[in-house]
């Protein structure tokens, strides 16, 4: 939003040549090359600013439509002016939220997963959700459901082939169906090796670090350390904390969520307390990530925990804990940074690796639930083939060429309006 060191104003469709024309003069610049402009209100020749124009035909534009760009003064009279004068020209109206993106996609110039992905990174904050969003974006998940795609469209060709010519001697029947029932396992095979994949919820929402252990471990301190403020509360008296406390973070460019908690303890009368300990130890079992500030020994059962022996300033270490630290004098600090980063990016897509949001995975889920019904088609190839049709149909739907226009409402709902 204004004020800005540069303002760009989008107009799309049939009317932009003209509306160009009307407060720049009839003479269109060449596609897609930025010249000065001009601009004038054709009520009254008024000078509105000068600014960079540029002109895309369509369909080689962003939104597969005729498309201006005018790079305007960002100041917030100059950007209200030229508005005013665009809103009372023949064809034209105010952009809804994500329309030039809706646009795109109805016009062929982006798919489904291509603008979820340009919605993720424009929320982007972290260096994992930039790289995450930025694949989405720009094809790769796309290329991959093509190929899927491709490769159904012809073991459906195959079948169709044998139905239809089913009576002719050398069409190879059961050869064919056996051929077909492979290359659908081996596709079967891929889409499971994809939804065992790290959920991209992960990314987005930031890894689950849970910092649990006895009363008086240190664990507010430590959050408070990491923080770099005073997020929770710090006292010696045992029960202090009794609820999670959650605060947002980024480590080494990777969205973390790291939560406090009560300290656990058998000896509890306070019902309030009692709460919070059961809370405490909910959070522990869904963490992605467990920092464990007990003794070693006691660390709860965890896939990923970091035993941690902390108020190494004034108490003796634990031997058997992964790290020593002091979150008060800072020692041992760049260490748990360190850790925490690679044990989040064991938890991460690899370099190069996409990652499914919940509709991804569930609409993958789906298309490898009907291959796996054709995988175990023996007899029937009309079955074996509706399958196979039911599959793609499916793979339609994450693309978006299916019926989907309440998600796509909800989608480009998300998007600024000049996006």
């Amino acid at each position: 939003m204004p004020p800005a060191g540069v303002a760009v104003v989008r107009i799309s469709g049939p009317a932009s040549s003209s509306a160009l024309a009307a407060i720049a003069g009839p003479r269109l610049p060449s596609p897609r090359r930025a010249v000065l402009r001009s601009l004038h209100n054709p009520a009254d020749g008024a000078l509105l600013d000068r600014a960079l124009v540029l002109w895309f035909p369509g369909p080689a534009s962003a939104t597969g439509e005729d498309m201006v760009e005018l790079h305007l003064h960002g100041g917030r009279a100059v950007v209200t002016a030229v508005l005013a004068v665009l809103a009372v020209l023949p064809g034209l109206r105010a952009a809804e939220a994500g329309e030039f993106t809706r646009r795109a996609f109805h016009n062929g110039r982006i798919d489904l997963i291509e603008a979820e992905g340009l919605a993720d990174l424009l929320t982007a904050e972290t260096e994992s959700q930039r790289r995450h969003a930025l694949m989405a974006a720009t094809g790769h998940l796309s290329a991959q459901i093509e190929t899927w795609q491709s490769a159904l469209l012809k073991i459906a060709a195959a079948i169709e082939a044998v139905l239809d010519f089913s009576d002719e001697d050398d069409v190879g029947e059961q050869a064919v169906l056996a051929t077909a029932r492979e290359q659908v396992t081996a596709l079967h095979r891929e889409m499971v090796s994809w939804l065992a994949r790290p959920a991209a919820e992960r990314i987005h929402d930031g890894l689950s670090v849970v910092i649990a252990g006895p009363p008086n471990a240190g664990k507010s301190t430590l959050l408070n350390a990491l923080a770099h403020r005073e997020a929770a509360i710090v006292s010696p008296l045992a029960g202090t904390t009794r609820d999670i406390v959650e605060v947002p973070l980024a480590i080494d460019g990777i969205a973390m969520r790291f939560a406090d908690t009560a300290g656990l303890r058998d000896d509890v009368t306070d019902s309030i307390e009692r709460i919070g300990i059961d809370r405490a130890g909910q959070a522990v079992a869904s963490a992605d990530i467990l920092l464990w500030l007990g003794h070693a020994k006691e660390c709860p059962n965890h896939p990923a925990a970091l035993r941690i022996s902390a108020q190494s300033d004034h108490q003796p270490a634990d031997s058997s804990a992964d790290i020593t630290l002091s979150a008060v004098t800072g020692h041992g600090m760049d260490v748990l940074h360190h850790r925490l980063a690679a044990l989040a990016r064991s938890l991460l897509p690899g370099e190069g690796e996409i990652a499914l949001t919940a509709r991804q995975r569930k609409v993958i889920d789906e298309a490898a639930g009907w291959l796996a019904l054709a995988e175990a088609e023996t007899h029937d190839p009309i079955i074996l083939a509706e399958n196979i049709r039911l599959a793609r149909s499916a793979l339609d739907r994450l693309t978006g060429r299916a019926n989907v226009e309440t998600m796509l409402d909800t989608l480009f709902g998300r998007f600024c309006i000049g996006k």
